[in-house]
């Protein structure tokens, strides 16, 4: 069974200004690694503009996006902060803290349009960002002969490249000692192959399973 996939990020800061009855809504989506981090970001962007009447914030962190956070900053409850948060939810996002600053126009929206230009700033913020999907791989490796290593190391490129595995540079010691990163349910499967490819002569020792950063094509 295919664990579900964890929540991506994005690779770098993004930028959207958004006009809506001469109110200026202007957001900026940040990577960031820690809730401590996010909150200098927020302190930056309050010191930077400082003219904008309102600086509502949603942040989401953690590999599981286990930690979650709003803030309406003086908007009416339940209006900024909350649809901002929705969006980075639904479009299942992480390790990111988004600001959206306000310069009032002098036209009221209502709660109802509060929340649609909440939740459209960040959601176009984010269409406009290089995603960063996160993936749990576990890492393989084979000991060889010098002598074999470079006939396994080609097929192993082959099959790598039909099941979205990672080949790592091989290390030439006493043996030549080869490294994958698979996907914890074709471990079996990528020991099967090793076994196949060398006549049962080598076998994949299986590592640590850790989350590899992956830019979305």
């Amino acid at each position: 069974m295919t664990a579900a996939p964890l929540p991506a990020t994005i690779a770098a800061p993004v930028e959207h200004r958004l006009e809506i009855k001469k109110s200026v809504f202007f957001t900026r989506i940040t990577p960031v690694d820690s809730v401590e981090r996010a909150d200098a970001v927020v302190a930056s962007i309050r010191k930077q503009d400082w003219d904008a009447r309102h600086h509502c914030t949603a942040l989401v962190v953690g590999v599981n996006a286990d930690r979650q956070r709003s803030s309406d900053d003086g908007e009416p409850g339940g209006t900024a902060g909350v649809p901002m948060l929705e969006v980075l939810r639904h479009r299942h996002v992480t390790d990111v803290v988004a600001v959206v600053s306000r310069w009032f126009g002098g036209v009221k929206l209502g709660a109802g349009g509060l929340v649609r230009a909440y939740g459209s700033a960040v959601s176009a913020a984010l269409d406009e960002a290089q995603w960063v999907d996160r993936v749990p791989l576990t890492a393989l490796t084979i000991d060889l002969p010098h002598a074999d290593a470079g006939r396994v190391l080609a097929s192993l490129h082959t099959w790598a490249d039909a099941h979205g595995a990672v080949l790592d540079d091989p290390v030439y010691g006493a043996v030549a000692r080869l490294a994958m990163r698979v996907a914890p349910e074709q471990v079996d499967a990528a020991r099967a192959e090793v076994a196949a490819i060398t006549a049962g002569s080598a076998q994949a020792v299986i590592g640590d399973t850790g989350i590899v950063d992956r830019v979305r094509a």
